[in-house]
């Protein structure tokens, strides 16, 4: 009867423990922002920038890295305006649809942050 009260106490310390940890490190607002402007600029580099017409990619690709980067304040502020986050204090939810123009197709994005990370777990081009 004592060993079981023991293991009890131990899986309860232990998740308490699991529960701080994972709320001290769920990420800000601000670092999922850093992040989706990461993953954008990668994808348009990747994306857009790589797969333009030849004569048009000719034009374009001497300064599409650096037009997509010199963009990045423009693409923080488009995703800030089109982002909730449900924070669950240990970690949060964060939803974007992000429309930026006609070039670049809509995407709606759902992404889970916690422990210091995000983990992008659905991505639906619309």
């Amino acid at each position: 009867m004592r060993f079981v009260t023991i293991i009890t106490c131990v899986g309860v310390v232990g998740l308490a423990a699991l529960g701080v940890a994972m709320a001290k490190t769920n990420p800000s607002k601000a670092e999922y922002e850093e992040y989706a402007v990461q993953r954008l600029t990668e994808y348009l580099k990747q994306n857009v920038c790589k797969k333009t017409p030849s004569l048009l990619g000719n034009l374009i690709n001497v300064n599409c890295d650096k037009l997509v980067d010199s963009a990045k304040p423009q693409m923080r502020e488009v995703i800030v305006g089109n982002t909730q986050r449900q924070d669950f204090i240990i970690f949060s939810i964060y939803r974007t649809n992000f429309t930026l123009n006609a070039w670049v197709p809509s995407y709606k994005l759902e992404t889970v942050g916690a422990f210091d990370k995000f983990y992008t777990y659905n991505s639906e081009k619309q």
